[in-house]
């Protein structure tokens, strides 16, 4: 592993000891890997493109008392199976993420999608949705819009090409030992910067794939609003997914956008305490 993506032994154990995950067999095939703590209402969280189940550690303990936390391996990511289509839809997803909760026996939650996982939250949020009876409220943290829409056509096909130059160039080792510079912002403890660059480094090179092209074919906008009570949220120092972006995502729904002061993209890894206000406020709701 390069040794820029390494975490310190002590923080592997406290992941594994306090945040485990475990394969979750699902009906017709295929396991999905999940990392769970805590009891309570389930609340059920999605990752990023570059991140894992893992990345919710700190949140998720913050949240235990008052929640059983859960985290998905996105499929294709971890030990979670990949999805059948190699461009696989949000859609696609959101019908993984029903086999996980019937898995779990799970028939209400919040939802919270994080970037790349709010297209498949929101998919699954959507009225007509198969889900959309399960999911009590969702929550979207600094989403992403996706390439989907007609008119970002030229914007899709230049963000799919950097993509997968940036696979095969730098390589998830390569992605991983800068991740941190764009994933938080400029004040940064040394100890999230180790966090997001270890999780990316542990990608599925045909799972990122997958990533690609959900994040070049989804349309968060056309899925929203949800059939839910929904919080919309974003980092204020976010580079990735600014605030003005996310504004108009809350402008679908009806709400205003809240920030999540002195944190960038990754706000659940950089300011977990804020987060996990956030999360305890809505899920309490």
């Amino acid at each position: 592993m390069n040794p820029a993506a390494t975490l310190p032994p002590s923080e592997v154990a406290r992941l594994e000891a306090r945040f485990p995950a475990r394969a979750v067999t699902l009906r017709g095939g295929g396991v999905m890997s999940v990392r769970e703590c805590g009891s309570g209402p389930a609340l059920v969280c999605l990752h990023g493109i570059g991140s894992g189940a893992a990345s919710w550690l700190d949140t998720a303990l913050l949240l235990a008392p008052q929640a059983r936390v859960l985290a998905w391996d996105a499929p294709g990511y971890g030990a979670s199976t990949p999805l059948a289509p190699s461009q696989p839809t949000a859609a696609d997803y959101a019908e993984r993420l029903g086999a996980m909760l019937d898995a779990l026996d799970i028939d209400r939650c919040t939802l919270v999608g994080h970037s790349l996982g709010a297209l498949t939250a929101a998919s699954a949020a959507r009225p007509g949705s198969a889900l959309a009876a399960r999911i009590a409220r969702l929550v979207l943290i600094s989403p992403a819009a996706g390439y989907g829409a007609p008119e970002r056509a030229d914007e899709r096909r230049r963000v799919h090409a950097q993509r997968i130059e940036a696979l095969s160039g730098a390589g998830i080792a390569g992605m991983a030992a800068r991740a941190d510079t764009r994933l938080l912002s400029a004040g940064a403890g040394e100890q999230a910067r180790q966090w997001v660059r270890w999780n990316m480094s542990r990608l599925n090179d045909g799972g990122y794939r997958q990533a690609i092209e959900l994040l070049c074919g989804g349309d968060l906008l056309a899925d929203l609003p949800p059939a839910m009570p929904v919080r919309v949220a974003c980092g204020a120092l976010d580079v990735v997914t600014p605030p003005a972006g996310c504004a108009e995502a809350a402008r679908k729904c009806g709400v205003a956008l809240e920030t999540i002061a002195d944190a960038g993209h990754a706000s659940y890894v950089e300011r977990p305490e804020a987060v996990a206000a956030l999360l305890r406020d809505v899920h309490a709701a």
